[in-house]
């Protein structure tokens, strides 16, 4: 087992890694930009490195300071939480050069499932099912008005190398296809500096179902159920839960093994996310995340496994202690990402955070790292906290969770608690009836039902 970790990555997830950590006696060494000294992953690491400017690109992107810090603090590997560096073939491949180890899968496989065209292919080759569309990259307007002709409109232009919404164009008819191509290439060129887009089949009211998976370097590998994640603003996800009201024992069942078996086949290793879109009983392949989701700690809380420990031990070469049939799911569990933002109109709000009180009580978790005169900076993600709570039934894990979002108090910001409760308090979220336009429509309603308040 590693006797030092380094922890890549900043706010809380850089300190639920480091949690976990402590947890197996392992130390950790936190990096850091300036706009972050004062953080709390930082105060409370064993060691800390500062690797540059506020700016991403200029420190917590920066490959070279990254793996400085790990060389000069004798750090045996890297942990890269998720966002920055995690899902960087480059980064994965620099850092078994410099004799460490990444806490996650292979380069290989974060290079096939970091291209869209080619995740797709890898995949309905594994056998797992895929939206129908076109069979790699499309290369002109022409080819794509052809391949629009054969699937049936509406479709769905989106960029090979994309992400957050970014180079994703719906188009309802020929004339439609023809200018989203070019708009869609245009915006993934200037996002991703890769103008290449494929097409689907657009799905009109699907869910969005993700499949958790562990594999060891021994060849096995298991699935923790599934996760939830519809209620989505600009493809964003603010709210996820699991198990998804969507889905029966059977089916989860059926979409775990086919997508373990199909793992097995690519040799894959260490934590990884299998996202589908979900519609009238069917699933369709969307894309592979190589890395730890924001949302584990809802499967951690019906499951009773701590998947950063997990990720860990397989990086150490350790083989699963449990297997598939040990894999046991306890009620319901929900998570409400928190973000330094304006409710309404979604804007960002950094500032100093001037009071806090985190909720508690039975089943009830916060991942952040957040304190009372902790400064919120200008320059990141705006997710600042998760909650996170367990019921027994589904029932009871919304009422748990609107006790707790009325307990929560940060002030100082603007953050989209309003938004989290309001949402709560809609029959349709009640029910578990809803889709991955449902957040969009409500929100576009909730705000010119009250613009004022927020």
């Amino acid at each position: 087992m590693f006797e030092k970790i380094l922890i890549a990555n900043r706010g809380e997830i850089a300190l639920r890694v480091q949690r976990a950590c402590r947890e197996m006696g392992i130390k950790t060494v936190a990096v850091h930009s300036t706009a972050d000294s004062e953080a709390m992953h930082v105060r409370l690491a064993d060691e800390a490195v500062c690797i540059g400017p506020p700016p991403g690109r200029d420190s917590y992107l920066n490959k070279a300071a990254v793996i400085s810090a790990a060389i000069i603090t004798n750090a045996e590997a890297i942990h890269p939480g998720y966002g920055f560096l995690s899902e960087n073939a480059g980064f994965a491949d620099m850092v078994k050069d410099h004799g460490l180890t990444f806490i996650g899968p292979s380069a290989e496989h974060i290079r096939i499932m970091g291209d869209k065209v080619q995740a797709k292919i890898t995949a309905k080759q594994a056998g797992i099912p895929v939206v129908p569309g076109s069979d790699g990259a499309v290369p002109d307007e022409n080819a794509a008005v052809e391949i629009a002709d054969g699937i049936g409109y509406p479709v769905l232009i989106k960029a090979s190398a994309g992400g957050g919404g970014r180079g994703m164009k719906v188009a309802q008819t020929r004339d439609d296809v023809r200018e989203s191509f070019k708009v869609a290439s245009g915006e993934a060129k200037a996002a991703f500096g890769n103008g290449e887009v494929y097409m689907e089949k657009y799905l009109a009211h699907p869910r969005h179902i993700e499949i958790q998976v562990l594999g060891d370097q021994h060849g096995n590998v298991v699935h923790l159920g599934e996760r939830d994640c519809s209620l989505q603003r600009k493809h964003q996800k603010i709210f996820e839960e699991c198990p998804s009201p969507a889905l029966n024992p059977k089916q989860r069942d059926e979409i775990g093994k086919v997508v373990t078996t199909a793992l097995k086949k690519l040799g894959y290793y260490n934590a990884g996310t299998v996202e589908f879109l979900y519609e009238n009983g069917k699933f369709f392949f969307i894309e592979m995340n190589t890395r730890l989701q924001v949302e584990h700690p809802i499967t951690e809380m019906i499951t009773g496994l701590d998947l950063v420990r997990e990720q860990i031990r397989i990086a150490a070469g350790m083989e699963l202690g449990f297997t598939q049939k040990d894999v046991e799911f306890q009620g319901c569990a929900m998570e409400c990402r928190i973000n330094a933002e304006n409710p309404r109109t979604f804007a960002p709000s950094p500032g100093t955070i001037t009071g806090y009180h985190a909720p508690g009580g039975r089943r009830v978790r916060v991942d952040s790292a957040m304190y009372a005169g902790s400064k919120i900076p200008p320059y990141y993600d705006s997710l600042i906290s998760k909650l996170i709570v367990q019921g027994s039934t589904r029932n009871e894990c919304i009422m748990r969770m609107r006790r707790a979002l009325h307990e929560y108090v940060i002030d100082g910001i603007q953050t989209t608690i309003p938004l989290h409760q309001a949402v709560l308090d809609q029959q349709a979220i009640m029910d578990g009836a809803y889709d991955i336009h449902w957040l969009e429509d409500f929100v576009a309603q909730w705000v010119k039902d009250s613009p004022a308040k927020g």
